[in-house]
């Protein structure tokens, strides 16, 4: 019954997302509640369930706010303008090299493990370049999630260390086979995303020949004039002082100096200072960049109202539990794999925590029988996940990436869910063949 409500409630909420029937607001919090009422539990024990999801969410909420201000600050001051220029000059404005470098530059961004991270320094650099070249921002988010979904594999990303912490084995020991895989992996990244971007310049080509009856190439001079016609002409001396609030902040986030809405919050002091010293110019600035800001911010606190009900309930236990019951005897010794193929669509309805510390114990508990070594059943669970852990609704960084590229998460899910499935289960197949998750 339990597992019943929570699948129920979980795909009426993405459901709705993706159908673009309701806000994300209305959807995460009105269902989700409804599916806890049904099961019994009363006001009291829900407010309680709130408070727990609220708790996990508020520094990332809080952190969402003074970014969105911070980086609309900067972008305001054309603090962008260079790299948007250089990228553009650098590739000569070849669509499908700006596709590589995003996943080149989203995998550096993501060193330090944190995928909130790796969309606020990646997401940003790139954003206006896609813009100005006609490509999709989905492309783009996508393209930041996937160099996630490699790079995350390393020790200190949320899926080694988690299930080292469940096997109870040593991180490092269970990461060293990884090693070749993930170059591999990457390679193939590259290669996905010059195809992608390939595809991409096929579709703006048609369309500014269908739309505009002009030649469809935009040239570098073109977009970098119409770049610089956009912004006022800024000093290279306030352009300077721009970039070491900008690099200061960074240092400051990734050093785990501050904490990074701290160091937002002092950023965005710094930045509306130095760029606009009339106290009206720096209220009106804040007022136009609020809006953006505070909408993404709720959106993410309701993100914790709905999973701290389906986790405070039971009901993403219970949906793991019923996931790897329900299946024949005759395919149990593969159910790692099986888990590990659905790994990304299974991340739409559990989190990660529940994945690992509620899935992965009950697959290998049923296939460590059948001589399954558990390092071969980590690999395959994380493998198959960890690629689309930044698709999920459930996963904060990801509010954080499609609000930074102003789209929704409903366009995200129907962009990237099938192109991002396809590219993990090829990448579970390269782990076959490399021997890390033998099939006997």
């Amino acid at each position: 019954m339990i597992s019943l409500i929570g699948i129920l409630v979980i795909g009426v909420v993405v459901g709705l997302l993706v159908a673009r029937k309701t806000i994300p607001i209305i959807g995460m919090v009105t269902i989700p509640v409804i599916g806890a009422l049904l099961l019994g539990y009363n006001v009291k024990e829900i407010n309680d369930f709130f408070l727990d999801g609220l708790d996990t969410v508020i520094p990332v909420a809080v952190m969402f706010i003074f970014a969105i201000l911070f980086f609309g600050v900067m972008n305001d001051s054309g603090l962008f303008d260079p790299i948007v220029k250089g990228v553009i000059n650098l590739t000569r404005g070849n669509i499908i090299m700006i596709a590589v470098s995003t996943v080149i530059v989203g995998g550096l961004a993501h060193l330090d493990g944190s995928g909130a991270t790796t969309f606020l320094v990646t997401v940003p650099a790139f954003l206006h370049i896609y813009q100005r070249m006609g490509m999709s921002l989905n492309l783009l988010v996508m393209l930041v999630a996937c160099s996630i979904g490699i790079v995350n594999l390393f020790p200190w990303g949320g899926p080694i260390a988690r299930s080292a912490t469940v096997m109870d084995t040593g991180v490092v020991d269970l990461w060293k086979p990884l090693m070749p895989f993930q170059m591999i992996g990457f390679i193939l990244l590259l290669i996905f995303a010059a195809y992608l971007g390939w595809r991409e310049k096929l579709k703006i080509n048609k369309t500014r020949q269908r739309c505009l009856n002009i030649h469809s190439n935009i040239s570098v001079q073109q977009a970098t004039d119409e770049l610089s016609s956009t912004k006022e002409k800024i000093s290279k001396k306030l352009t300077f002082i721009n970039w070491c609030i900008f690099l200061g902040v960074l240092i400051l986030m990734l050093g785990n100096f501050l904490d990074p809405a701290f160091a937002f919050m002092i950023g965005l002091v710094f930045a509306l200072l130095l760029n606009y010293k009339d106290a009206n110019d720096q209220s009106e600035k804040i007022k136009e960049h609020a809006p953006n800001a505070l909408m993404m911010a709720s959106i993410i606190l309701a993100a914790g109202v709905f999973l701290g009900i389906i986790e405070g309930t039971g009901m993403l236990k219970a949906i793991a539990q019923s996931i790897v019951t329900i299946l024949p005897n005759s395919v149990i010794p593969k159910v790692h794999l099986i888990v590990g193929i659905f790994g990304l669509p299974l991340d739409l309805v559990t989190s990660t925590d529940a994945y690992y510390f509620s899935l992965l114990p009950i697959v290998d508990q049923i296939v460590s029988p059948f001589g399954v070594e558990p390092t071969s059943i980590v690999y395959a669970l994380s493998i198959g996940n960890n690629f689309g852990a930044m698709i999920s609704p459930l996963a904060p960084a990801t509010w954080l990436g499609v609000g930074l590229a102003g789209i929704s998460i409903g366009s995200h899910i129907r962009y990237s869910f099938f192109r991002m499935w396809i590219f993990s289960i090829i990448l579970l197949i390269v782990a076959v063949l490399l021997g890390i998750v033998p099939l006997s």
